[in-house]
């Protein structure tokens, strides 16, 4: 952690100096990043339940780009672009976490109405940042260290290389499209090879042989691919055969499935009962990580609120690096978004779903700012925030005896709103970090946050049905975890039939691996998911850790290198699933043909892509940066 405190720190680029910053072609290729980095990620979220940070990337991409075809950019620009297109995965993440629960619930949103609610709420979160700035940003340096935008900003400051490190992200995005196109349109091999475990009531061990799971478990690393592992474990290997060994004499099914359990496959164990006690133990990570937070947390509301009411008389300063947008500006532009969320005809949404978006909106923004600050973006508990809002949001609409259909739609549309409004909040601290240490001006980089929304808003809805027309949401090729759970948590406390027993196993479970010292959140989060999804991430955080054992004294630059490449493989696999998804609409692909290839080939093909990754990271060194982090566990 830096240890400087905030009155001996001096940005890279000083106040008194005013390099090239916000430019039109900045915000362009910053727009145009954005939207490629929030489709992508649209698909990996709702393939896994994780986005990929997209700031180190961006700052690559606009490094090697300016400075092939322009002549004259800054890193204060660079910046802006950074800042712009890393947006779109964080707006990506907010809205595959919890539009997708809408159509589970009945609904059917318009790409208009899906670009309204990630519009309205990411602009909600950007501006509800603004009064955090100045004390988790500038009097907290050196005591919060926000991971990715300290990484950032040590790699535009290391600019020079930038052409080399973007071919590392090209070569891998090449690299993962071609396996994912091969694997899923050309169909030569099988996508999850899996093995059924005889010892073990038949249980399986499945593996989902994707480049970008190698490469997110390269990125979050050994500890937390570990950790997810275990969960995944857990429930796989401990619970599932558990509970086929004791349900093996029932003659009646038990609740919540409706087929006796000798009748049940692994999968059907698994989507009955144990990611409802997933569900319970990703809860209690999000408590934890509250709980934890909270000292911080209360200093962190005194301020904002102080500032609040500060208002159009807060005495503006002259000093460019602390120049924030105006609070008067702050306040209309979040009258006028909360005014929209209840008048916009099809919201649903009345004033007690208005005093909870903006209550636990603000305040979740809050600790969502300071939970990247502290452990950084992989560690964000975004899904515990949005599960709190909807069951505060619900057992008020049980008090008040709304419980049918249109008032579960109201509660999902709150956990919307403030869900995309936390993942925005968090992505905008570390690109407000990152410009801090480099010595940008606030206020520009408030204003690109706001561009950063307005734009991938607008194919958020197109890409959401297009991936469901082709893969279908809720299908194990497309599971959309965490909508899932947020449809399932709302339905079953609006109609009481929700298990609750198996949630609070799951809050105990979370608690004793608390107890034991170690983050509960990804544990849950491997206890939540398909066994299939954690075990390739271990693979690639065993890459990691052999990378790092190998290295020797150039650790950083080989896993900095090593970051590039894996980010690469995340951006190709996305990518190009978003594209044969596309095929798939127009007839081109049969997503349903029989692979040529086997389990054994899969495997193979999976493992050579590894060997290829750890080669590439130990071939040759670049200067040191830091690690950049996955969005969500969340």
């Amino acid at each position: 952690m830096n240890k400087e405190t905030n009155k001996e720190f001096t940005p890279y680029i000083p106040a008194d100096k005013s390099p090239t910053e916000f430019t039109w072609r900045g915000n362009i290729l910053g727009i145009l990043l954005a939207v490629v980095f929030g489709a992508g990620n649209a698909y990996l979220g709702l393939k896994v339940g994780m986005t990929i940070s997209a700031s180190i990337p961006a700052a690559v991409m606009s490094m090697a780009i300016l400075r092939s075809f322009f002549k004259g950019s800054s890193v204060l620009e660079n910046n802006i672009v950074q800042t712009i297109g890393s947006s779109g995965e964080s707006l990506a993440a907010g809205v595959i976490f919890t539009i997708p629960a809408l159509i589970f619930l009945g609904d059917t949103p318009s790409s208009f109405k899906i670009f309204w609610i990630s519009l309205l709420g990411g602009l909600l979160g950007v501006l509800f940042m603004i009064p955090l700035r100045r004390y988790l940003i500038v009097q907290e340096h050196g005591k919060l260290p926000f991971p990715e935008g300290t990484a950032c900003a040590e790699i535009l400051k290391a600019g020079e290389q930038g052409g080399t490190k973007a071919w590392l992200v090209v070569w891998g995005g090449l690299l993962g499209g071609a396996y994912k196109f091969l694997m899923s349109a050309a169909h030569w091999w099988v996508e999850v090879p899996n093995w059924t475990l005889n010892f073990l009531q038949k249980t399986l061990f499945s593996l989902e042989a994707a480049p970008s799971l190698l490469g997110v478990g390269f990125i979050i690393g050994p500890r937390i691919s570990a950790t997810m592992l275990a969960g995944a474990a857990l429930g796989w290997w401990v619970l599932i055969p558990l509970i086929k060994l004791f349900g093996s004499g029932m003659t009646h099914p038990l609740f919540p499935a409706t087929i006796l359990v000798p009748d049940m496959s692994a999968k059907d164990i698994w989507s009955s009962y144990i990611r409802y006690i997933g569900a319970g133990a990703v809860a209690t990570g999000g408590m934890v990580s509250l709980i934890k937070a909270a000292p911080i947390i209360v200093r962190s509301l005194k301020l904002g609120f102080k500032e609040i009411l500060q208002g159009l008389s807060h005495k503006r300063t002259t000093l460019r690096t602390e120049d924030d947008l105006p609070m008067g500006w702050v306040l209309l532009g979040s009258a006028l978004i909360i005014l929209a969320l209840w008048l916009t005809p099809g919201m649903t949404m009345n004033f007690l779903s208005i005093a909870v978006v903006i209550v636990m909106g603000f305040f979740f923004v809050t600790v969502a700012s300071l939970s990247v600050g502290l452990l950084g973006s992989s560690t964000n508990p975004v899904s515990g925030m949005t599960i709190t809002t909807l069951l505060v949001t619900c057992l008020l609409f049980v008090a008040m005896g709304w419980t049918d259909q249109a008032h579960m739609l109201a509660a999902m549309m709150v956990g919307a709103v403030v869900c995309i409004a936390i993942c925005m909040a968090g992505d905008n601290s570390q690109d407000l970090k990152t410009g801090y240490i480099l010595g940008a001006t606030p206020k520009l980089q408030q204003i690109a946050n706001l561009i950063g929304v307005v734009f991938p808003a607008t194919v958020m809805g197109a890409t959401l049905y297009l991936l469901h027309s082709a893969y279908g949401l809720g299908s194990d090729k497309l599971s959309a975890p965490q909508a899932t759970l947020m449809s399932l948590v709302v339905k079953g406390v609006l109609q009481g039939n929700l298990p609750w027993i198996l949630v609070i196993v799951g809050l105990m479970i979370g608690a004793c691996v608390e107890m034991t010292g170690i983050g509960c959140l990804p544990f849950a989060i491997g206890l939540y998911l398909p066994l299939s999804l954690s075990t390739p991430i271990m693979v690639g955080g065993l890459v990691a850790w052999g990378v790092e054992i190998l290295a020797k004294n150039r650790k950083e630059a080989a896993n900095e290198r090593g970051i590039l490449l894996a980010s690469g493989l995340v951006a190709g696999d996305a990518l190009t699933g978003v594209l044969i998804a596309l095929l798939v609409v127009t007839g081109y692909v049969n997503i349903e043909a029989a692979p040529h290839g086997g389990s054994g080939i899969a495997l193979g093909t999976f493992m050579l892509t590894a060997a290829i990754l750890g080669y590439t990271s130990l071939k040759k060194s670049l200067p040191a940066g830091r690690q950049g982090e996955s969005h969500e566990n969340r």
